[in-house]
């Protein structure tokens, strides 16, 4: 019989607050931040300090999870993200869920911004092409191709009419959203351009580079173009064609500069939402923080600098010459008015310094009541620091730390009843409850290289890179003891099964054994737990890692030399060597019946040896990476192995197979640990994440999960397929292009197949449909049954139902992929469809993709003819009843608008704020009323004590 095994799926992952490749964002309330945790996204509740949801899709064990790479809020609860792969999620923040998933971009997503409204969102990738997207569709509109690199950031101009989009290729462009063309190109930068952002009011754009100097650019509107067009007099078009021309299509005008302080690149310009501060993080520790003076401010700045000139120059000159200066005063002050600069503008307040390098800024959209602005930064320590920023300097009020390590994950040890996880890094040991990934302890130490729970919970070892070896009371979260065990880092601890004691290898090539006490030093108040060394043997290598059989029988040890040395655990006489790896072995386990030992080598190998003649029963080709780590599920001969290439493989060691591939992990993987039923597997890794693994009820086959694999890597050559990588690229035109916003996906070309299945079963079902109405008007009259498939819908429904399945975004891309005959099937079946006013929209929308793709063959085609006549007659009515009804609704709606605006003193806009104060108002009320009503009981109470004392 078949051999079935349980698979194991992603149960959780914790430890990361914020990751590196990502932005920060404060939603539209301003009480929550948005921080991107590898491929999930963490909403922060920023008083508490607390992570109150969580939002990531559905864990599946197939294929790699993909890291958030971009987030943007809306003004509502919409927050939308862009991952890795190019997709775009958007979410609503309040439930928690996906809304939807837009695909288009074949690179990762680099930018995404919002218009003011919250109904359209600008994305921009590695692939070069921004898209345009309307969110209250779920569709794309466009994509705008010209940029010659990766697109870094996008900004939305005059209401979102207009879009500005800079590039790593030096240059800005301005994109009218109506035309869909690039209307202007903005050059003068020396370097790569990494962010830009506009005031609310829309009169400033800056721009950083990796240039020393911040570029600022006025903003005209069309408003101001008209008045200016109006204002250019006849004589200077006549003098000069070109400068109407050009000053018509001149979006950003060019201001000019402001030197920074920080020679780093800038990596983000940000205005808050009041307009009144700049930030501009440099990828660095420091944010330079510049106050906006608003233009009757900026007018008296420049003023007093001319005046100061004036004075200066008044100075110099005689009496006589003074009182003409003073005559031509008025007018150099009218023309003061034409000259305020950059630094008359933007004064440079403060400059905020961070303990560790700045991933990402965010302000907060509500100014608090007693300073200007405040500042959330992520830094690449996994550290989210709240800033608050006032005139004279700034504060830092808050930080969330706690959740994660500073830096990789290297070790992870469950205790022996699987209630603890303790993991070790650079400066700390964390202790977490494995089953809620909630962090109980935080205790300082030095860089963990190893650890071990003792037995009962109460203490923990820690072996560390500077040979120490450190003893930590679980209980009270502290660090009771540091011994000096070693001359080099301790690079192995390993239990003693059924013995008090444990066992040490490090890189000075001692093998040390270790037995613990719990006993009352001189001048402790307490007993206390302490080791002592026992046995020391000197190999002649540095010793890597060291293992004991569970009967501590033996003792395995594995050396710089590539060999592992098996040895008698009480003579300490040699036994075994196990020879074989090409590099250093880096883990090592054996198995619980002290049968197998398995080996793992930077040679990217496992070896499984038996223990009895050391003979190499298999050598297997683990991982495409160094083997990190390497652990037998106890009573079993199956085991796990971990590796640098991102990946968790499961195995059977007696039939040398790989059983399952978890992939999680967004950078190596160090170390794993498996509970005493192996129920779950816990595994580190670089990206600072711990991982935990359940093992489900569900059983799997060997033979199947190889077929899974196989057409996995068929899909993902589909997937290259798709780009046809080996065609010339055509060369963009300076000016920029137009093209879809869609991409062909797996999805679109699944949706093409059951729209074409759908119309076969339809067309089957309507011939036999004739050929009964045919039989009864013979007179044989027999009962017509239906097609079960059809679920009891008629054909034209369950064509529509095929259709209706399809997300809004696939849609173009699926139609695109019909072929000819099938896509005149469709349009035979519209008409029906138009009667149903909830289907117009999506009949619009499929007539016209069908009719711009096959425009030249509906044209030639005769019988074609007859259906679009109806659909013309049809549509143009459905569409404008449509349209009616739309108007009417608005038009009652803002009728009620008015009626309520009319009864209330505050305005509509207002009504929500007015609402607020009116409840709180009778909050406090009724809070009121329950306070008398407790005070007058009191009083009873404290009458009735009286009366009764007087009695007495």
């Amino acid at each position: 019989m078949v051999k079935a095994y349980l698979r194991y799926e992603p149960a959780s992952a914790f430890g990361v607050i914020v990751s590196v490749e990502s932005n920060i964002t404060y939603d539209s309330s301003g009480k929550h931040l948005l921080a991107p945790a590898l491929e999930k996204l963490g909403v922060w509740h920023v008083r508490q300090g607390v992570c109150t949801k969580t939002l990531s899709h559905s864990p599946s064990s197939r294929g790699p999870s993909l890291a958030v790479t971009y987030v943007a809020s809306s003004s509502s609860s919409l927050v939308a993200s862009g991952y890795a792969n190019g997709s775009i999620r958007i979410w609503d923040c309040d439930k928690g869920s996906c809304e939807t998933t837009l695909n288009g971009h074949k690179g990762a997503v680099t930018a995404l911004r919002y218009n003011k409204v919250g109904s359209l969102l600008a994305s921009g990738s590695k692939d070069n092409d921004v898209i345009l997207w309307d969110v209250v569709g779920e569709t794309g509109l466009f994509r705008l191709r010209g940029h010659r690199d990766q697109i870094t950031d996008l900004v939305f101009l005059d209401s979102g009419k207009k879009l500005v989009s800079s590039s790593k290729d030096k240059f800005l462009r301005v994109w009218d959203l109506e035309t869909q063309h690039c209307m202007q190109i903005v050059s003068g930068h020396h370097s790569e351009i990494w962010s830009i952002d506009v005031d609310p009011d829309e009169r400033y754009l800056v721009t950083g580079s990796a240039d020393l100097e911040l570029r600022f650019y006025n903003v005209k509107h069309d408003s101001m173009n008209r008045e200016s067009m109006v204002n250019v007099s006849g004589a200077a078009i006549g003098n000069d064609g070109e400068l109407s021309t050009t000053n018509k299509w001149e979006v950003l005008k060019h201001f000019g500069e402001i030197q920074r302080q920080s020679k780093d690149r800038v990596a983000t310009v940000r205005f808050n939402k009041s307009g009144n501060l700049l930030a501009c993080q440099v990828a660095g520790k420091t944010i330079e923080v510049f106050r906006v003076l608003d233009e009757a401010e900026s007018k008296r700045k420049a003023k007093r600098r001319l005046n100061r000139k004036k004075e200066k120059k008044s100075a110099k000159e005689a009496v006589e010459a003074t009182e003409n200066v003073e005559g031509n005063h008025g007018t150099e002050e009218a023309g003061s008015l034409l000259v305020v600069t950059v630094p008359d503008v933007f004064k440079l307040l403060q400059t905020v310094r961070a303990s560790k390098k700045i991933c990402s800024i965010s302000f907060c959209p509500i100014t608090p009541k007693n300073s200007l602005a405040s500042l959330a930064l992520s830094l690449n320590n996994n550290l989210l620091e709240f800033y608050s920023i006032e005139s004279g300097a700034s504060t830092k009020t808050l930080a969330i730390e706690l959740q994660g390590h500073r830096s990789d994950v290297r070790s992870v040890t469950l205790s022996s009843d699987n209630s603890l996880l303790m993991s070790t890094s650079h400066n700390a040991v964390k202790i977490w409850n494995p089953s809620t990934g909630s962090c109980l302890r935080t205790i300082d130490s030095g860089y963990g290289l190893c650890g071990l729970i003792v037995p009962h919970n109460k203490y923990a070892m820690v072996g560390t890179k500077d040979g120490k070896i450190e003893i930590i009371d679980v209980g009270s979260g502290t660090r009771s003891e540091i011994v000096e065990a070693h001359g080099g880092s301790v690079r192995s601890i390993a239990t003693i099964p059924n013995e008090n004691g444990f066992v040490t290898g490090s890189a000075d090539h001692d093998v040390k054994f270790w037995e613990y006490q719990i006993k009352q030093k001189p001048g402790q108040d307490s007993k206390r737990l302490t080791v002592s060394n026992v046995r020391t043997m000197k190999m002649n290598d540095d010793v890597l890692v060291v293992a004991i059989s569970p009967d501590a029988k033996y003792v395995a040890v594995a050396l710089l030399d590539c060999t592992v040395k098996v040895l008698f655990m009480d003579s300490l006489k040699f036994f075994l060597s196990l020879y074989g790896h090409k590099l250093p072995v880096l883990c090592m386990d054996i198995s619980s019946d002290g049968e197998l030992i398995v080996t793992g080598s930077a040679d990217k190998n496992l070896r499984i040896w038996g223990l009895d003649f050391g003979d190499c029963h298999k050598s297997i080709f683990a991982h495409s990476d160094s083997v990190m780590a390497v652990q037998f599920v106890r009573n079993t001969h199956y085991m796990f192995s971990a590796g640098k290439d991102r990946l968790v493989k499961y195995w059977d060691a007696d039939k040398f197979e790989l059983l399952l591939t978890l992939e999680g992990h967004h950078a190596d993987v160090w170390c794993l640990a498996i509970s005493n039923r192996g129920d779950f597997v816990v595994t580190g890794s670089h990206d600072r994440s711990i991982r935990r693994w359940d093992r489900t009820e569900e059983p799997f086959f060997i033979e199947e999960e190889k077929d899974k694999r196989l057409e996995e890597m068929f899909e993902a050559d589909i997937d290259n397929a798709f780009e046809d990588r080996h065609v010339p690229k055509e060369e963009l035109p300076e000016e920029g292009a137009v093209a879809l916003a869609g991409k062909k996906t797996q999805e679109t070309l699944t949706a093409t197949d059951s729209i074409i299945d759908a119309l076969d079963v339809a067309e089957v079902e309507l011939k036999r449909l004739a050929e009964h109405e045919e039989e009864k008007t013979r007179g044989k009259v027999a009962e017509f049954q239906p097609n079960m498939i059809m679920l009891g819908l008629s054909p034209s429904d369950y064509v529509l139902r095929a259709l209706s399945n399809i997300s809004t975004n696939d849609l173009e891309q699926t139609l695109l992929a019909l072929p000819f005959s099938d896509g005149l099937k469709l349009l035979s079946y519209m008409k029906d469809w138009t009667s149903n006013p909830d289907k117009v929209e999506l009949v619009c929308r499929m007539v016209t993709v069908l009719l711009q793709t096959h425009h030249s063959q509906l044209i030639s085609t005769p019988s074609a003819r007859p259906v679009l006549t109806v659909l013309k007659d049809i549509l143009y009515a459905r569409v404008k009843e449509c349209k009616d009804t739309l108007g009417f609704n608005l038009a009652a709606m803002d009728h009620l608008k008015q009626l309520m605006a009319s009864r209330s003193d505050a305005l509509f806009r207002d009504a929500k704020s007015k609402l607020l104060e009116i409840r709180s108002q009778q909050s406090k009320r009724l809070e009121a009323r329950t306070e008398t009503k407790t005070e007058k009981r009191k009083k009873k109470k404290q009458k009735k004590s009286t009366d009764m004392h007087v009695w007495t």
